[in-house]
């Protein structure tokens, strides 16, 4: 079943995961360092300028954004993003835990997308995300942004670095480039998502 991203409508915020939607349906999220373009890629995939916002100041999301897409029992979850937002150390570990525990006990949460900038992978908070996909058995999608800010050939070595990096959880991991600027690799993320949400990948 290929879902129409262009539907996505925003349903609500929620400072903690006590105050989210039920924990049924299917739901995917986006997670990332701050600045890595993770807004964008959300904008890009679903076709609209500012369902995510974007901003030139990191850390901006700080609340858990949840987006329906065309059916309520469908979501998108946009994840704080993490890194060097101005927000004290206390602040930054609490996030921390909150985000394991989404990780390890949403039952609807289908799959991760991580954003990376392409220039900039496999940051600690990547390394620190992909070792709780590991532990939850979470499948994850990486999305290499800002693409176009490389030349093809050198988007392709950090793209075939950054898998061999990560053949040990190739089971769970996949990779790709995508540029929000350029269009490239929203079709590929669609899919993905797509095969995430499809009821068929709960059996």
């Amino acid at each position: 079943m290929r879902h129409n991203f262009q539907q996505t409508r925003f349903l609500t915020s929620a400072p903690t995961l006590a105050t989210a939607p039920a924990d049924s349906g299917a739901e995917v999220a986006f997670a990332g360092r701050s600045n890595a373009g993770k807004s964008s890629a959300i904008n890009t995939l679903t076709r609209q300028k500012a369902l995510a916002r974007t901003s030139k100041t990191p850390g901006r999301t700080q609340l858990i954004n949840f987006f329906t897409i065309g059916a309520p029992h469908y979501r998108l979850v946009d994840l704080p993003g993490y890194g060097f937002a101005k927000v004290p150390e206390a602040v930054k570990r609490e996030w921390q835990t909150h985000l394991a525990h989404y990780l390890r006990e949403r039952r609807s949460l289908k799959g991760t997308v991580l954003v990376m900038d392409v220039r900039h992978p496999l940051t600690e908070f990547d390394q620190m995300m992909l070792g709780w996909a590991d532990e939850a058995d979470m499948p994850l999608h990486i999305l290499l942004t800002k693409a176009d800010k490389l030349g093809r050939g050198a988007g392709a070595g950090v793209l075939s670095k950054v898998r061999h990096q990560l053949k040990e959880w190739e089971d769970l991991v996949s990779v790709q480039l995508f540029s929000a600027h350029k269009q490239q690799g929203v079709e590929e993320l669609g899919e993905r998502l797509s095969n995430w949400l499809s009821p068929e990948s709960d059996s």
